[in-house]
């Protein structure tokens, strides 16, 4: 089985291909311009996508040697994401599959997230537990076999991915602020400042608008020209302080999960899941729990194509393909 996989939800346009020898291709044209607004400006997103998604296609099908008669069916990314960007990737992926008469299948990005770990092999073991970090969700699941997942917990605000970036923002870093954090806490000093962890003793959902607007007040009570100086001064140890508040929350809450359900896997997945700080705190926790872990590599935590065909190509084992007249959802 060979599925191209076509991913657009937000500001990544991708294409890959996965096979039963594995991922034979992924290509990821990613868009700068929306750097100078501080965050994705949804109709430039969508213009972005309809002038490279063909060239994204079809450079994932010379890499992998192939041509759409190579190619079984057709995974497409069908939310969430920002609607129109969904829909260039939906409209494209429908046409190629008609002209080609090729099956074609909807895929949750958030699940796509999870199965990333199933890129490189060995294969997880079920059932166990999933981490799901990225700039819309947060979510824990519980995962008892292929597709039949159960939400334990989820933000019930801000996602982390959303906090570091928002947060970011406040600190005059470029956008996405999330890797520029990630850099700078390794230089900082995490106990810098105690920032606020939210619904920390209370079950398994997550908040994070707190610390944002924790961070905000804190610079906010000083002088503009002492907030700048001490910005100038001071950001590593600020990041590494946010860092420290976010990761603990996600490792306490992935913790008690572990001790609730009994697992002996835990999968870490989305793009947040790329955070140095949160790798190193979730590899010792499941040292400690003497539990698996799987992490995706670097390239298969923030948006691609190759965890959209994979997770197409699993599906394809339980032969859950799409009539073509399914629509894309904006929301999860």
């Amino acid at each position: 089985m060979t599925i191209l996989g076509i991913e657009s939800s937000c500001d990544e346009t991708a294409a890959a291909v996965y096979s039963d020898r594995g991922l034979q291709s992924n290509v990821i044209a990613s868009q700068t311009i929306h750097e100078q607004y501080g965050g994705v400006v949804p109709e430039l997103a969508s213009r972005a996508h309809q002038k490279t998604i063909w060239s994204t296609v079809t450079q994932a099908l010379a890499e992998a040697g192939m041509t759409m008669d190579d190619i079984e069916g057709v995974a497409v990314t069908r939310g969430p994401g920002l609607m129109g960007a969904l829909l260039v990737g939906i409209s494209f992926a429908k046409g190629l599959a008609i002209a080609h008469d090729k099956p074609i299948m909807g895929i949750n990005h958030i699940d796509a997230h999870l199965y990333a770990n199933f890129i490189e092999g060995p294969d997880p073991v079920y059932p166990f537990i999933g981490l799901i970090v990225s700039g819309g969700h947060t979510q824990i699941v519980y995962v008892e076999e292929p597709f039949s997942h159960k939400i334990l917990g989820q933000t019930r605000d801000d996602a982390a991915g959303e906090a570091f970036d928002k947060i970011g923002k406040i600190m005059g870093l470029p956008y996405p602020a999330g890797p520029v954090m990630d850099r700078l806490s390794r230089e900082g000093d995490p106990s810098f400042h105690n920032f606020p962890r939210a619904l920390l003793h209370e079950g398994l959902d997550f908040s994070f608008s707190g610390l944002k607007t924790s961070v905000l007040y804190y610079l906010q009570d000083m002088p503009e020209e002492k907030r700048k100086v001490f910005l100038e001064e001071h950001q590593p140890d600020l990041s590494a302080s946010v860092t420290e508040a976010i990761t603990d929350v996600l490792v306490i809450k992935l913790s008690r999960a572990i001790r609730q359900t009994g697992v002996k896997q835990v999968l870490v997945a989305g793009g947040v899941a790329a955070n140095s700080v949160l790798r190193g705190k979730v590899e010792t926790l499941c040292d400690e729990m003497e539990l698996a872990l799987k992490i995706p590599r670097l390239v298969y935590c923030t948006d691609n194509a190759a965890m959209i065909a994979v997770t197409g190509y699993l599906k394809t084992r339980k032969h859950q393909w799409d009539s073509v007249g399914f629509k894309p959802f904006a929301s999860l």
